[in-house]
């Protein structure tokens, strides 16, 4: 069964569809990466729907959602209030909650309201701590060609990060750590461009994904994060820019966390290792599933 519509939140409409086939498991609902991104590259956790209905929703500003122009909604913590209102709209007395990427800092950002009903929290390729992020970029871009390195930084120097040049570096650094596939899946190919909005990702994170520059700047919840006191799983993968050094550090933090590495993945397991990604998502949810009743 698949429903779709859409919701009111501070500031507009949000779209989200709900997959649900017979599974009794408490709902999944999914936060999306970004900033600025969408939920479609995500569609693939649909799959998880066997045991639980799951729930996808584009952020206000993306995807299929309303695209205000108010460039003061572009605030960590009115993603947060969005996220409590979906929650509210949708009836999801008890979840789980799944964030992927900057879906992970709104994740957490919202777990440290202390909201009540959350079953667990998956942190998938995290990002839960901005200057943190950095670093780990700053040392991945040493393992790429020098000219690459080069490039990438004169024209952050430069402010050219809209050029072609600076758009090839960063394909070469997404071969490496975002997705290592040689062939993407032909639906994610014919990913529609306005599903993305780049005014988001410059005001929240800044031009260029390896100098933080936006609001999002000074984000560190490290020393928050023994504070989440439900289940937690933190998943990366093996090539991620979110190193699995970082990833698991975050889960030495977190009480009772469980860690786990796709193998053969970079930033986007789900699409890189589709059936292992949803086997190790989906074991996880069953396992507390089982603890609550």
């Amino acid at each position: 069964m698949h429903k779709e519509g859409y919701i009111d939140v501070t500031g507009g409409r949000v779209w989200y569809q709900k997959f649900s086939e017979h599974g009794r498991g408490t709902p999944v609902l999914i936060l999306h990466g970004g900033p600025g991104s969408s939920s479609y590259s995500l569609q693939g956790l649909k799959d998880l729907a066997k045991d639980r209905p799951v729930i996808l929703y584009d952020q206000l500003g993306c995807g299929k959602s309303d695209r205000p122009t108010d460039t003061s909604l572009w605030r960590l913590d009115r993603f947060v209030e969005e996220l409590a209102q979906i929650r509210q709209a949708l009836n999801l007395c008890e979840v789980h909650i799944l964030g992927h990427s900057w879906g992970t800092t709104l994740a957490a950002a919202y777990c440290l309201t202390k909201p009540s009903g959350v079953k667990s929290v998956i942190f998938s390729s995290p990002c839960l701590s901005a200057p943190l992020w950095e670093q780990d970029q700053k040392r991945n871009l040493k393992k790429l060609p020098q000219e690459v390195q080069e490039t990438i930084q004169r024209c952050e120097e430069d402010g050219t990060t809209d050029s072609e040049e600076f758009e090839a570096a960063i394909k070469i650094f997404g071969k490496h750590f975002v997705n290592r596939l040689e062939k993407q899946p032909n639906w994610l190919e014919q990913k529609p461009a306005e599903y993305r909005n780049s005014e988001i990702y410059n005001i929240m994170w800044g031009p260029s994904e390896f100098t933080v520059l936006g609001n999002l700047k000074d984000f560190d919840c490290t020393p928050q994060l023994k504070e989440i006191s439900c289940p937690t799983l933190y998943t990366c993968g093996r090539f991620d820019e979110a190193t699995p050094e970082t990833t698991e550090y975050y889960s030495s933090l977190t009480p009772h966390a469980k860690f786990h590495v796709f193998e053969k993945s970079a930033h986007m397991p789900y699409i890189e290792e589709p059936e292992e990604y949803v086997t190790i998502i989906g074991d996880f949810l069953q396992s507390i599933d089982s603890l609550i009743k």
